[in-house]
């Protein structure tokens, strides 16, 4: 049985969802997006939902705010980064996989690190066992796990432990 945190959260991101796509915004729309997200966040689901790992608490949802600017920031500059190689003449790349290490410890939380990680361009996660995540990385820069997990987890774990742990 799912808790009322999780039915919280399932309806504002439905109707989050909702609300980005069919913008621009207008009150029937608003109101009709709400009773849908409502009805299908009311819906007797028995499976633990994955946002269960979700903190709700005011440092929490900050973070999650912050975290969105660190990982904008990440992305343009890995796609900027990206585009630098491609028009090189000399392609400069040095392909390969790296090993970095996590220290988040719910499923969420990994699973947001190894999308993270995936959805900046250079940089695609491979795969995940335990606390060790297996990187393709276009430009290999340290192959010491402690160096690569700097480089690659850094920036964005900090901020992942305060919004899932």
């Amino acid at each position: 049985m799912r808790t009322v945190k999780q039915r919280i959260l399932s309806f504002l991101g439905l109707w989050g969802v909702w609300l980005l796509l069919t913008a621009p915004w207008n009150s029937e729309e608003a109101a009709a997006g709400a009773v849908v997200a409502l009805l299908v966040a009311a819906l007797p689901f028995s499976a633990a939902s994955p946002l269960g790992d979700l903190r709700l608490g005011p440092r929490a949802l900050a973070t999650l705010v912050a975290y969105f600017f660190v990982f904008a920031k990440a992305l343009v500059l890995s796609n900027l980064d990206v585009a630098f190689r491609v028009l090189h003449p000399r392609l400069p790349i040095a392909p390969g996989i790296v090993k970095v290490k996590t220290r988040l410890k719910t499923p969420l939380g990994r699973l947001l690190l190894a999308n993270s990680i995936t959805l900046t361009p250079g940089t695609i996660t491979v795969e995940m066992r335990g606390e060790d995540i297996y990187v393709h990385w276009i430009k290999v820069a340290d192959s010491d796990p402690e160096g690569a997990t700097a480089a690659i987890v850094g920036g964005f774990e900090k901020y992942l432990e305060v919004i899932c742990g």
